[in-house]
């Protein structure tokens, strides 16, 4: 397959000689264009199929491993020289850029980034090697470039717009990648170390400041000068603050995004210059936001810059997704733009058993960027050149005959943590295990799933996969709690181990495309109902269980077939609870059990349910309610093990003692602030109080449960 660089660079010809650290490059005479000719092409250089974008870091020179010695083979082989072959048709290379004004390749308009990060008690196996590269004649762009066009790939220059990975950075902790830039103009950032904004982050750089917006022009000018690229990636995504209006909590106004677009005419009025003398276009790409109105109110006026022919390919997503991919794809083909949706990293944290950043994971989420008439897909975060993703991301018949994953959402970022209410931008749905899904009777669950395989079709192209739905609800004891329904149809046969349901689904019921999930919880409990929630002191409470992290001085250890919970510390950190997820109704019935002994001070069995809870206290001589200590009762609880049961009713709660009631408190479980969660959890004291009780058994049931994670696999092998 002929790559853009080959039907369009006829001008230049590398030739890399490997291991010597040196680039040989001869140019022909350039064929200047007529600015009519040079936009011709430039519409169907963008045009022309890349199959997958791959965007590198940069991060290669900055830690090059400190034991090896650094050509520019040695270099290359570590993220680029393997891509030759795969679907990679363009890479994306950032010479850092990190802190604004940093950067690793030769510039002489910004500064060049030699600090190390061993210097500064970071990765000391790793070493900096940007200065090496151009005391041997070359530097990490160039190498990068040579090596792309020698193996027919088109090589970006990626620039983050506004990156703060320099936000470490504190006057009594210096911090390698915050720039000198910043040290003398502090006055050009939206905030400082000390008053740090509420939106974004404080080391953002205001582009309000005409001095920034010049530098940002000159920086891309530079590269486009000194260095053979085929296009500038404006990375705005990295990171999302640009004026000091959105960072403490307002919107961009018209002139901040008036000044904006001036910039992008700059550039494209520069990259056209550049592209007629040199006799081959210059192409311009953006990764922002997939919301027209969330990028306007952070201060970038996309649809105008699209429609002004600023722009050549869209890039959306990074940290959080606003839209469904259509959405994207809609917005750039209106105005001719084609489309790259960015398969980021997956940074949800939490997973037990299947994983966002695994390979089916990638699979089923390209599969759903080209199903919705992506051109084709971005890859941000990924480095590894040998990674099966490269040559299996841009063939969607190759996928479709590959195990793939589904989720609900892959990367779960607060869109707000960049700009005040920038939840209302977001319509896809979440679930996965950092937003998890109160069920309760009457309030089923309706989630969204994507699927981009045409499954009921699989069977004619020869290839008939099995197709599973699985559901994480740890606090599932009996598949009678809960039903499950996919695009209307009641899903049965399920099979419950680990806290997780796994239902086969026919292939022909799953569409390509929406398909909805609908989970419903039973309508009550009974005496006879079962336990959802069990822990047998023999042993440590098991996966489905969270553990605090504790410190140093607490202790838990399995004693004569109870676990013993101790908080012997009074500093910050010191406490120790394993908690667990229960889904009950705030208005429904819930119960729960503990079977404990007390040792010493102070332990608690605590509850909540998104909108109130309470702590039941166990003390040596007396148990009490911790909001509520009027409600208490005299006994000593170290003499042997007790039962403690709490009987939950809505606002009403009632503690019995081996059997008998103790305490009975109606109406106390009023809305309290702090107890937005859904879980029960025991252990031992808080920071200020230490505490010790050996805990034999704990239990609960309720009407409701938590949706952790929700999965489609499709199997073919």
């Amino acid at each position: 397959m002929t790559s853009p660089f080959q039907r369009f660079c006829t001008l230049f010809v590398a030739v890399l000689v490997l291991g010597t650290g040196t680039l040989s490059v001869a140019t022909a005479e350039p064929n200047t264009l007529t600015l009519e000719q040079l936009r011709s092409q430039r519409r169907q250089l963008a045009e022309q199929p890349r199959r997958i974008i791959m965007n590198n870091d940069g991060c290669d020179v900055l830690y090059y491993p400190k034991s090896e010695t650094l050509t520019t083979a040695t270099f290359l082989d570590k993220r680029t020289t393997a891509l030759a072959g795969t679907h990679v048709g363009t890479i994306a290379y950032c010479t850092i850029s990190a802190g604004f004004s940093n950067f690793t390749h030769n510039t002489k308009v910004g500064t060049i980034l030699t600090r190390q990060g061993a210097d500064y008690g970071l990765v000391p196996d790793r070493r900096n090697g940007t200065q090496e590269m151009i005391d041997a004649g070359t530097d990490c762009l160039q190498a990068v470039v040579g090596s792309g066009h020698q193996h027919g790939m088109e090589v970006f220059w990626s620039m983050r717009m506004n990156d703060t990975h320099d936000a470490a950075h504190h006057p009594d902790k210096p911090y390698f990648l915050f720039p000198p830039l910043k040290e003398q103009h502090p006055a050009w950032l939206v905030g400082n170390p000390i008053d740090r904004t509420p939106y974004g982050r404080w080391s953002s750089v205001d582009y309000a400041v005409p001095e920034i917006r010049d530098l940002a022009f000159r920086y891309l000018e530079e590269v486009c000068d000194n260095y053979d690229v085929d296009g500038v990636e404006l990375d705005y995504f990295r990171h999302l603050c640009y004026f000091k209006s959105t960072a403490m909590g307002g919107k961009a106004s018209e002139e901040e995004r008036a000044v904006m677009t001036e910039l992008m005419q700059r550039i494209r009025t520069m990259t056209e210059e550049r592209g007629m003398e040199r006799g081959r276009p210059i192409l311009v790409s953006i990764r922002v936001p997939d919301s027209v109105d969330y990028c306007r109110d952070m201060g970038f006026d996309i649809e105008k810059w699209l429609a002004d022919g600023l722009v050549d390919i869209l890039i959306t997503t990074c940290y959080f997704r606003l839209n469904p991919w259509e959405y994207s794809v809609e917005l750039g083909h209106k105005y001719g733009v084609p489309v790259y949706p960015c398969l980021s990293d997956s940074r949800v944290r939490g997973e037990t058993r299947f994983r966002r950043a695994s390979l089916e994971s990638y699979r089923g989420r390209a599969l759903n960027a080209w199903n919705a008439g992506a051109d084709g897909i971005h890859v941000f975060n990924a480095f590894d050149p040998k990674a099966a993703i490269w040559r299996e991301l841009g063939d969607p018949d190759l996928l479709r005959t590959k195990n793939q994953l589904y989720f609900v959402h892959v990367r779960d970022d607060r869109p707000e943590r960049f700009l005040a209410g920038g939840l209302a931008y977001r319509t896809v749905e979440l679930l996965g295990p950092s937003h998890e899904r109160q069920v309760t009777p009457g309030k089923p669950v309706s989630v969204n799933l994507v699927v981009g395989d045409d499954l009921a079709a699989a069977g004619s192209r020869g290839h008939r996969p099995e197709v599973k739905l699985h559901l994480e609800a740890p606090a599932v004891a009996n598949l009678n709690q809960l039903a499950v329904d996919l695009n209307g149809t009641r899903l049965t046969d399920g099979a419950l181990k680990d806290g997780w349901i796994d239902y086969t689904v026919p292939a022909g019921s799953v569409r390509c495309g929406d398909n909805r999930v609908e989970i419903r919880a039973a309508d009550t409990i009974s005496a006879d109902s079962p336990w959802s929630i069990i822990f047998d002191g023999s042993k440590k409470p098991g996966r489905a269980w969270a553990r605090d992290a504790g410190s140093e001085r607490t202790v838990e250890e399995i004693q004569s077939g109870a676990l013993l919970i101790a908080d012997r510390g009074e500093a910050g950190g010191d406490y120790l609870y394993y908690r667990h997820p229960w889904g009950t109704d705030s208005n429904g019935k819930a119960v729960i059990e503990a079977e404990a002994k007390v040792k010493s001070g102070s332990s608690f069995v605590i509850f909540s349910n998104g909108v109130s809870g309470e702590r039941l206290g166990l003390w040596p001589d007396r148990i009490e309610l911790f909001h509520n200590k009027k409600f208490a009762y005299a006994m000593d609880t170290t003499d042997d093990f007790h039962l403690y049961r709490l009987e939950i009713d809505g606002l009403n709660l009632k503690v019995l003692v081996d059997g008998r009631l103790r305490i009975d408190a109606p109406g106390v479980l009023k809305p309290r602030s702090g107890y937005t969660r859904n879980d029960v959890s025991f252990g031992a004291a808080n920071s200020p109080m230490t505490g010790e009780t050996y805990w034999k058994a704990f239990r609960a049931q309720s009407t409701g449960l938590v949706c952790r994670d929700l999965v489609l696999s499709v199997s073919y092998e």
